[in-house]
């Protein structure tokens, strides 16, 4: 466990759009399947053009539904984490990474707060990378860029970009 005072930023992000996507997809799906089983087992008329056997219907029906909420819950729980510590810079893409990873701030030639443009730079949000550099970002156009002397980057989204920025540069001073 990390001493708070040791915390000089931290920031929390989450894809504000997988909720408005995955929720309303999941209850349409158990919707969907919820009336073909009453239709096909309650009342007795087969469901579709096709319709499978009553079985066959109830283990796609459960399939169907748990694998929908299952990926809802993912996509709303898919956050990144930012933390510039004292002894460094770290970063948490959850799910993908379970711990903070720590990020090299050696060699670095200068950092800045700015907007980019996340699916022409990066090909979109998320952990993304291209042969100069890497981009960690969940939402917005807002982040910060380190350049290292080797020509390569590291681009952090942040919804609060200037402090970020500030705290990395607290680190390399």
């Amino acid at each position: 466990m990390v001493d708070e005072s040791e915390i000089l930023f931290r920031e929390e992000q989450r894809f504000a759009w997988a909720a408005f996507l995955s929720i309303p997809l999941a209850l349409f799906v158990t919707g969907l399947f919820g009336y073909g089983v009453v239709q096909q087992l309650i009342l007795g008329m087969p469901w579709g053009q096709r319709p499978m056997p009553d079985w066959g219907l109830v283990v796609t029906a459960i399939g169907m539904t748990t694998f929908s909420w299952t990926m809802a819950y993912i996509l709303v729980c898919v956050g990144m984490t930012t933390e510039v510590r004292r002894d460094g810079l770290y970063i948490k893409f959850f799910p993908l990474h379970w711990s903070f990873r720590r990020l090299s701030l050696d060699g670095v030639e200068r950092c800045e707060a700015r907007t980019y443009r996340p699916i022409r730079e990066y090909g979109g949000w998320g952990i993304r990378g291209n042969l100069k550099g890497r981009a960690y970002n969940v939402s917005g156009s807002r982040g910060v860029r380190i350049d290292y002397w080797n020509g390569r980057h590291l681009l952090l989204g942040s919804q609060r970009s200037e402090e970020l920025a500030e705290a990395i540069r607290s680190l390399l001073s």
